[in-house]
């Protein structure tokens, strides 16, 4: 056999793959462009401008030669972003805050979830919503709310639910960050229980960093800290998820191939952790990937926005707000009350 045929074959797939996405992915890093210049100029979240302005690019997302592209964007590099996350996980840093408040942290994110389940039920929101809304809100915000929303069964509103969420936990984390530093002072908390206190609560990454060291050089440290090891259980709750929506019903009536039990995506995350926590990553290959991380979530957000109406996102409802408040308020009187019996 020719052995130049197999690698024409894969040649020519390689220019096709890069033919029908190309244009969607670029489109979508522009608009990441955009968003990112947005936040560093004028203090807006990269992430809520991203979303908004690939909102008002919907018409490309939804037909032309932007749409396998886009399609691509908001669901592979999306899987790539929340592996490399993985990279800015280590044990080591973890063990050194102390099993109880390590403890108080995992325990606020699993009562949170399931708070979130059974909120969701009460309100007729169904399950899908309180696991996407519960999962962000008690690990890592946007990031969360894209991994988690990658392995749950689809349906009619999966991307409407989606997008709201990621607009929703933003907003709710941008006022965070101006509120509890105000909390942590009136109540007189002290810096390490202020960090673990704002970490342990504000949903994602940048906004507990600027809470934090709001504070304190301590505070912003502990924050930090805390907010990794929330970012930690992404893993382990997209993996229970995974193997749940395999046994569920709704899963299995579906006309979709069911999920892998370890997503690759999953996979990848853990294996960049255990790397980490083993040493073999160097810091400044943790800080690239962490950076690249950041980057594919920015554009992978972009996308999704551009495969969404803003009409049908304004359309999920009131129940919906009330959901998520009610959620962002109950895992900050969680961990409010942990920390003041530390």
């Amino acid at each position: 056999m020719d052995p130049v045929v197999p690698a024409q074959g894969l040649l020519g797939r390689f220019n096709t793959f890069t033919r029908e996405n190309s244009q969607g992915f670029l489109v979508s890093f522009v608009v990441a462009t955009a968003a990112q210049f947005l936040s560093e100029h004028y203090g807006a979240p990269a992430m809520l401008m991203a979303l908004l302005l690939g909102i008002a690019f919907n018409f490309l997302g939804e037909n032309g030669p932007c749409k396998a592209g886009v399609e691509f964007t908001s669901r592979t590099v999306l899987r790539l972003g929340v592996a490399l996350m993985g990279a800015r996980i280590s044990l080591d840093l973890m063990v050194g805050l102390g099993y109880e408040l390590i403890a108080l942290v995992v325990v606020g994110v699993i009562v949170t979830i399931f708070f979130g389940l059974v909120g969701s039920q009460f309100l007729n929101r169904g399950w899908r919503f309180g696991l996407l809304t519960g999962g962000s809100v008690a690990i890592c915000g946007a990031s969360a709310a894209m991994a988690i929303s990658a392995v749950l069964p689809k349906n009619e509103h999966s991307e409407r639910n989606l997008i709201f969420t990621v607009i929703s936990v933003t907003i709710l984390s941008t006022i965070a960050m101006v509120v509890y530093p105000i909390l942590c002072e009136l109540f007189e908390l002290s810096p390490e229980v202020s960090g673990v206190f704002l970490g342990g609560t504000i949903h994602d990454v940048a906004q507990v960093v600027g809470a934090g060291f709001s504070v304190s050089d301590q505070t912003g440290e502990v924050a930090t800290l805390v907010k990794l090891i929330r970012v930690s259980m992404l893993a382990p709750v997209v993996l229970v998820i995974s193997i749940l929506v395999r046994r569920s019903t709704a899963a299995r009536e579906s006309n979709e191939r069911r999920p892998p039990i370890l997503p690759l995506f999953v996979l990848g995350f853990l294996i960049f952790a255990a790397m980490n926590s083993m040493g073999l990553i160097s810091t400044t290959v943790v800080n690239a990937m962490s950076s690249l991380s950041s980057w594919a979530l920015l554009v992978s957000i972009a996308a999704v926005g551009m495969k969404t109406s803003l009409k049908g996102v304004l359309d999920v409802g009131g129940h919906a707000i009330i959901l998520i408040i009610a959620e962002t308020i109950f895992i900050a009187a969680f961990v409010l009350i942990g920390v003041s019996f530390h």
